[in-house]
């Protein structure tokens, strides 16, 4: 553990390297896994160079699935002494039947930015993947690096062996402190916004930023708004400055091309998304500029941590909050940072639907036995309390599909031999495996071409909205939708007077950490703390503080009041959009059933407004926690929520496959057969693997129970409820939010200008 630029990668190779040059040995020795395909592209980069230069004689290998298939056949016959790869990659070469040849001269694993497997399914994959390195290379090492753990006892359980906290061979290196960073939220003069996401109002400040720098990352949070931002820069950029743009969905090679410039100091600037959050080292880049807010102390961290990748120089960063209360978590952030507070959320248990996938790699390299199987799993750290019942119904589910499923011949993967040992029934079988690994759900993808020319990838979700003739931005030019040719999608260069109709809105919005969203309420809830913001925005607190009240740690804002006919409640409780989407789904549920003509939500990042006919009677009841019971399992039910995300687990778990190895099967057919599957299982088969596994997925992620359980138990008996005859200052951001949501044209912009006009005058006055 150590700060960005401490030399945390190298401290991992270094002992390899040395191994390496006492003894040399054909065959793999040292394996490094990243969460990032760029990130191993980097490191290979920065091996190589110092490597030569000590004239060792060993060889470095990338194996991502940008790997071409001849590299990858000439990697498993002839494995390079430093394999850098991805969970993903790691998975697949753990299903070779070449796999204990392969890893049997493992010596090393290092395992870099080991925070980012903390809560996510690549996590849960890869910890099943190191079990299973236990058997086939006993005597290996683990090296995990990360400059932003939240968790150490985690980690320490992950890294184990044995899965434990306390593993007598587990030894914790806490690196220097660094230099602290200087960080810098930029206000513009004319005011800061009420409302809006995408911090458009900033590019002319972004790029004088740009002008004074020698090379800066330009960081946004989701593709759209990586598209939005580049795109106005190169409007202005008189000077014909060097900009790239780098997101996950451009084209491989313009991503390596941007990478290499950047590398080689061509670029003057890139936007990006999380696409380079992590570990990339270009020594060049002097500023962090971060638009929007950073949802995290530990992300923006990560994120600063790219500018002056050295532990003696101070990384610069500057903060552009797109609305007034993106900046007061832009400066909580700022404030974690600076008192060296990390945040991260709690671990989950080990999904099933990952099990399942995991068991079909195991049969793919060869027979095994399920006793053998389950007590090498409870290895895996997320997995340590996975009950044997839940896991001979998963292998059930491989072996057959389970109950409901078992009459089908495609679901029977496994066949079991005489001594009780398992192993795939068909070569068939095999090859769906390796068509489909990965626990990484995404929209299908369509392949943009711009005549003959390949210029990267969209959703098909997206591009079915299109109709001929619209325009839409990607990558930083603005084109026009021609049609959908099967798996492309034709567009051809827009007309110089026309501009974007539509932003290509591409990446989830990452819910504000519980811990920053402490932060924020501490900050609103102590007046002291408020000199440094503008004017504007002081005023705006001090009139909230004077007409209602300020949210805190200790207590939950609820605020009604009347407007244009109808009843608004706010309720300003900091747990992050996917957990305010639930409550706002629940809430106007019991408002419906209160009879109080519930119309509709809308919930930002910091707080969950309803409309109504009439107000609601009894607040505390209204947010009592028993709506986590037979409301939430209705709505769940009654909702698409629990069929998306079963395609999602059924895809993870083999139930469905993305692709065969010679088609992708479409969106549609995928939708349309995991949508028949999911009502055969409730009817008949309510306890199925893929349904626990969805149950448990739409819990922590689309529905985020856990956080908005505790907010209801920390909140209990403790609402502060202001009735008010107009609306508060505090909620016109989210009246704003409640108006955007339904604008599509510039008519529709000036009446929401209008609104916005009106609101701010009834809140402030």
């Amino acid at each position: 553990m150590a700060p960005t630029g401490a030399g945390k990668t190298l401290a991992g190779f270094l002992p390899s390297l040395i191994d390496l040059h006492r003894a040399p040995f054909e065959g793999l020795h040292t394996l490094y896994i990243s969460p990032l395909k760029a990130l191993a592209a980097d490191i290979e980069r920065n091996l190589v160079g110092p490597i030569g230069d000590m004239g060792l004689s060993l060889s470095v290998g990338t194996r991502t699935g940008d790997t071409s298939q001849s590299e990858r056949e000439r990697q498993r016959k002839t494995p390079p002494n430093l394999l850098l790869t991805t969970p993903e990659s790691f998975a697949l070469l753990l299903s070779y039947p070449t796999a204990p040849a392969m890893f049997a001269t493992l010596q090393c694993v290092i395992i870099d930015e080991l925070h980012a497997l903390n809560t996510v399914k690549r996590g849960d994959l890869l910890s099943l993947g190191l079990a299973r390195l236990n058997r086939l290379a006993p005597r290996h090492r683990r090296v995990g690096l990360s400059a932003t753990l939240a968790d150490a006892d985690w980690a320490r359980a992950w890294l184990s062996p044995r899965g434990e906290i306390d593993d007598p061979e587990l030894t914790a290196i806490q690196g220097p402190v660094g230099m602290p960073p200087r960080i810098d939220i930029a206000c513009p003069p004319e005011g800061m916004p009420w409302a809006g996401r995408m911090g458009l109002y900033a590019s002319a400040k972004v790029y004088e930023h740009i002008l004074q720098a020698r090379l800066a990352l330009v960081f946004v949070n989701t593709r759209a708004q990586a598209e939005l931002i580049f795109n106005e820069l190169w409007r202005m950029n008189e000077q014909n400055l060097p900009i790239a743009l780098h997101h996950g969905s451009l084209d491989l090679q313009q991503r390596l091309r941007v990478e290499a410039a950047m590398a080689s100091g061509e670029l003057r600037a890139v936007v990006a998304t999380s696409s380079l959050d992590l570990g990339i080292d270009w020594g060049d880049i002097d500023l962090v500029i971060q638009v929007g807010a950073p949802k995290g102390a530990s992300r923006l961290v990560q994120r600063i941590g790219r500018a002056n990748h050295r532990l003696d120089e101070a990384s610069h960063a500057v903060l552009i909050p797109a609305n007034r209360f993106e900046l007061l978590e832009c400066q909580a952030a700022k404030d974690a940072i600076l008192a060296g507070e990390l945040d991260g959320e709690a671990p989950y248990p080990g999904t099933l639907d990952v099990l399942a996938q995991h068991i079909w790699a195991v049969a793919c390299q060869g027979a095994f036995h399920p006793d053998e199987l389950y007590r090498e799993i409870l290895n895996a750290a997320p997995f340590q309390s996975l009950a044997r019942q839940d896991f001979d119904d998963t292998l059930a589910f491989i072996a057959h599909g389970g109950y409901a499923l078992r009459a089908y011949e495609r679901y029977r993967r496994l066949k079991s031999l005489p001594d009780g040992r398992y192993t795939i029934a068909s070569p068939a079988h095999l090859r769906a495996y390796r068509s489909n690994v990965g626990v990484i759900v995404e929209a299908p993808m369509l392949k943009v071409k711009k005549g003959f020319k390949t210029i990267g990838e969209l959703e098909e979700t997206f591009a079915m909205q299109l109709a001929a003739g619209d325009t839409f931005m990607f990558g930083g030019q603005v084109l026009e939708f021609v049609e959908i040719q099967q798996t492309d999608m034709k567009v051809k260069a827009a007309a110089a007077d026309r501009s974007a109709k539509v932003a290509v809105y591409g990446g989830a919005r990452l819910p504000i950490s519980t811990q920053l969203a402490e932060r924020v309420r501490g900050l609103m809830s102590h007046p002291q703390q408020w000199r440094s913001f503008p004017d504007e925005v002081q005023d705006w607190l001090k009139i909230q503080r004077a007409r209602s009240g300020m949210p805190s740690a200790e207590r939950l804002l609820i605020e009604s009041f009347p407007r244009a006919g109808k009843e608004y409640l706010v309720a300003y409780t900091f747990e992050g959009r996917n957990a305010h989407q639930t409550l706002g789904m629940l809430l106007t549920r019991r408002l419906d059933r209160q009879g109080c003509g519930a119309l509709g939500f809308v919930g930002t990042d910091y707080a969950v407004a309803t409309w109504a006919l009439h107000q609601h009677p009894d607040i505390e009841q209204l947010f009592d926690q028993d709506m986590l019971g037979d409301d939430l399992e209705a709505w769940m039910q009654e909702t698409s929520l629990m069929k998306r995300t079963f395609k999602n687990c059924a895809i993870i778990g083999g139930l469905i496959e993305r692709q065969y190895p010679s088609q992708r099967k479409s969106r549609r057919q995928v939708t349309f057969n995991t949508d028949i599957i999911y009502d055969v299982l409730r009817g008949h088969e309510p306890d199925h693997v893929l349904l626990r596994a969805t149950r448990a997925e739409a819990a922590r992620g689309l529905c985020d129970i856990r956080r908005l359980s505790d907010m209801l138990t920390r909140f209990a008996g403790k609402i502060d409820y202001r009735r008010l005859d107009r609306v508060s200052p505090l909620a016109v951001p989210i009246m704003l939010e409640l108006g955007r949501e339904s604008v599509y044209g510039e008519a529709d912009e000036m009446m929401l200008d209008e609104l916005a006009e009106d609101l701010i005058e009834e809140a402030m006055s």
